[in-house]
């Protein structure tokens, strides 16, 4: 089956998403006309080191140059400045040079510190994202947001940086741990959430058997998550107004990541889900969205298994003003205000700075209780 291209027009910084099986094995195909210079360095994880050699073989036999990084730890704790400085030092120590272009083979952590990388080495490489997890095919790998995290919170030094290219094989989904494809789901749902009811609802109907391993269904979810970035990006790359509804559920994600330690405790689509819920939830409270709506984003995630609630994530360390604490650190923060993803129903985001303070308080409460409204 032949790839689906879609273009992202940002002037001269376009470049295409692709999307399709087996990719990986005739990447050159595909990589070797947006090389700067016949040289690429991959950079992959434990998890996905096991695809680099056919990489590496396809573009070899293209004639390129293919030095291999080793393997980096898997996990977000991995999206640091420590692991930021031993990649630029193992890039530097490799001579590389301003044509050089990295390869982001792996998951939203690697595309990540690999992108931010690329940003900041010799003032800027070239770099392509070959994301490998459902998570990284849909959201983290499009649109250029590349960064690490800090003690002060989750992705709050980075940099727009994009890509050259976007090379997502589907087949690597087959190998992912079931709960890594479930998590990675939750930012597929969002999309529905934010503007398109149909697609919410086609997850309804299919977000079962994409889970369970049907590929065209997958292809399917990630075609349509893709161009629905892709819009976005194009036409608010830097985040100065509509992307931030890309953000639905991550104001509040962010902060249980940061409580949960950024580690296999929570994992990122966990986290987005139990906050498109709050999001929601507080939607609902403020007499924005129908009831019916949240019961409805409830139960479907229930039956994909992915977290509604706080539940037994909570220990004593956690409070309202901690997690107002935390929000207030979080980069769409704009004149000491945070900026909230609310919903008038699915399909029905929009931005609000005007959320009263006592009802963000009482539906924080009510989560941290277990109490649901």
């Amino acid at each position: 089956m032949t790839a689906e291209i879609l273009p992202l027009d940002l002037g001269d910084r376009s470049y295409d998403i692709l999307i399709g099986d087996s990719l990986l094995t005739n990447a050159a195909a595909h990589m070797v006309p947006v090389l700067a210079q016949k040289r690429a360095i991959i950079v992959a994880d434990g998890n996905t080191a096991q695809y680099a050699p056919t990489i590496q073989s396809s573009l070899s036999a293209a004639g390129i140059a293919v030095d291999l990084l080793p393997p980096l730890e898997p996990g977000e704790g991995t999206k640091d400045f420590a692991h930021l400085m031993k990649l630029v030092d193992d890039l530097l120590a490799r001579r590389v040079e301003r044509g050089t272009t990295l390869v982001a083979l792996g998951g939203g952590v690697i595309g990540d510190l690999v992108g931010f990388a690329a940003s900041v080495v010799l003032r800027g490489l070239p770099f392509i994202q070959v994301p490998t997890t459902l998570l990284a095919q849909v959201d983290s790998s499009v649109g250029g947001k590349t960064g690490i995290n800090t003690d002060q919170g989750k992705n709050l030094v980075g940099a727009f940086y994009q890509p050259r290219l976007v090379l997502a094989d589907v087949k690597t989904l087959e190998t992912l741990d079931p709960r890594q494809l479930r998590s990675g789901y939750a930012e597929v749902l969002k999309y529905g959430l934010i503007d398109d009811p149909d697609f919410f609802q086609w997850l309804e109907i299919h977000g079962g058997a994409l889970l369970d391993g049907d590929r065209a269904a997958r292809r399917q979810a990630v075609l349509t998550s893709c161009r629905a970035k892709a819009r976005v990006v194009a036409a608010d790359e830097r985040e100065s107004g509509q992307r931030a509804l890309l953000n639905l559920g991550h104001t509040f994600g962010h902060v249980l990541e940061k409580l949960c330690g950024y580690g296999d405790r929570l994992l990122h689509g966990e986290a987005v889900a139990v906050g498109m819920v709050q999001a929601l939830d507080l939607s609902v409270r403020l007499g924005l969205c129908p009831a019916d709506d949240l019961t409805r984003l409830r139960r479907h995630l229930t039956v994909v298994g992915l977290p509604t609630g706080i539940g037994n994530l909570k220990d004593s360390s956690w409070s309202v003003e901690t997690m107002l604490d935390l929000m207030a650190s979080d980069k769409k923060v704009q004149d000491g205000r945070v900026t909230f993803v609310l919903a008038r129903g699915i399909g029905q985001s929009f931005l609000s700075r005007d959320v009263p303070i006592d009802s963000l308080k009482q539906m924080l409460s009510d989560s941290l209780n277990g109490d649901q409204s």
